[in-house]
């Protein structure tokens, strides 16, 4: 694979008509880095975020060792690349053959679950091992997160004590895990979230071993700035120690966006231009499912114009496919003067750009190189970073 400086060189140096996927391995090292380093407990990459195996492979060498697994293809994907990774199967709703070959082939000892039909699935599918870490996934609200994840699993807290009573029972290890929903925007989602932990340990008098507190970390997108992940760590770590729990018990955490978010951007190329419209060989069904179906606004820039001069227009995307929901409203900011032939670079699509795309209507081909430009925002370098921060008390949202 050759590698490039940047978008502006790659295209100058290959025109492509088709969408490329620019990489930054060293984007993904120094995120991996930070939260190895800086997170209070340990960090599984949620695979579904992006299960790349060249990211995967510079995450284990950067210290992440144990991830999140939501599929039994997920689960040989990541043993074929990492034959000593630590597979944490965290779907609460698996299958049984799923379960059974995970366990036997696999090496998979840690399951998530909600509801007692689960626990009778594991106990089935293990023959009743008594090596397992089972976390229970309580459910919590996702009031302060762009993307909610509040509706689909999680068992409801005051029901929870016979599943955590019966799940102590058959575990070697219990967990209690929850997802406060993509993109969370304060750290006072994860300390909500955390007294429900605790209302669920009280209410079954249960001892736990570990407190997953999921997903959620954010990354940067246009209107979507985050305080530093600092300040989400520091209210974790306090809220973590205050709980009734283990003397010895592990904190968890799973973050898939804030890992490969700024992983990845995406040249597009205008094949047309109707007023704000342009249509781009990329779209609703290719990496750009995000921007079409929950209207996530990703930086743009186009690629080799001046960004300090002329006036910009907010643009919105057609993509190559015959179907009108191959549409993204954007506003996508632009040089005004954008047209056919010109090339747009869309940042911070290594989380989900990827993984969503299809080849529906016989589009989703793509190119992939290495560049060593830095993405178009991080949250790990510069006054993001404030690593100094991390003695202070939590920052509340804004009234």
């Amino acid at each position: 694979m050759h590698h490039y400086l940047d978008a502006e060189e790659l295209t100058k140096a290959l025109s492509p008509d088709i969408p490329v996927l620019l990489n930054r391995p060293h984007a993904a090292r120094r995120a991996a880095r930070y939260f190895v380093d800086q997170f209070p407990g340990k960090a599984l990459y949620a695979v579904k975020a992006n299960p790349s195996p060249a990211l995967l492979q510079l995450l284990w060498e950067e210290g992440v060792t144990h991830f999140d697994v939501a599929s039994i293809d997920e689960v040989r994907i990541v043993r074929a690349t990492l034959p000593d990774a630590t597979l944490c199967y965290m779907n609460p709703v698996k299958q049984l053959a799923s379960v059974r070959e995970a366990y036997r082939e696999h090496g998979v000892r840690i399951f998530s679950l909600d509801s007692l039909e689960e626990l009778e699935k594991i106990e089935l599918g293990t023959e009743l091992a008594e090596d397992l870490t089972l976390c229970v996934r309580i459910r919590v609200a996702s009031e302060f997160a762009e993307i909610s994840l509040a509706s689909k699993f999680g068992v409801d807290v005051d029901e929870s004590a016979e599943l955590l009573q019966r799940a102590r029972q058959r575990a070697d290890c219990l967990g209690i895990c929850f997802h406060v929903g993509s993109q969370a925007m304060t750290p006072l989602a994860y300390v909500h979230a955390l007294e429900r932990v605790r209302t669920a340990i009280v209410g079954a008098s249960v001892t736990v071993d570990i407190v997953n507190v999921g997903g959620g970390f954010p990354s940067i997108y246009p209107d979507l700035e985050p305080v530093s992940l600092n300040h989400y760590f520091t209210a974790i770590d306090r809220t973590f120690e205050d709980l009734p729990i283990s003397y010895s018990a592990e904190l968890w955490c799973e973050p898939g966006r804030a890992l490969s978010a700024e992983y990845s951007s995406l040249v597009v190329k205008v094949e047309r231009r109707r007023g704000n419209e342009l249509f781009i060989n990329d779209g609703a069904y290719g990496t750009l499912f995000d921007a079409a179906h929950i209207g996530w606004r990703f930086p743009v820039r186009q690629v080799g114009a001046d960004a300090e001069n002329g006036t910009t227009t907010g643009f919105s995307f057609y993509g190559p496919t015959c179907d009108d929901m191959d549409f993204m409203a954007g506003p996508f900011v632009l040089p005004d003067d954008i047209r056919a032939g010109d090339y747009i670079e869309i940042g911070m699509i290594g989380a989900y750009g990827s993984a969503m795309r299809t080849k529906f209507n016989g589009y989703g081909s793509s190119e992939e190189h290495d560049v060593t430009d830095e993405p178009m925002a991080s949250l790990y370098v510069g006054d993001n970073l404030d690593r100094s921060d991390r003695d202070n008390v939590v920052s509340f949202p804004s009234a």
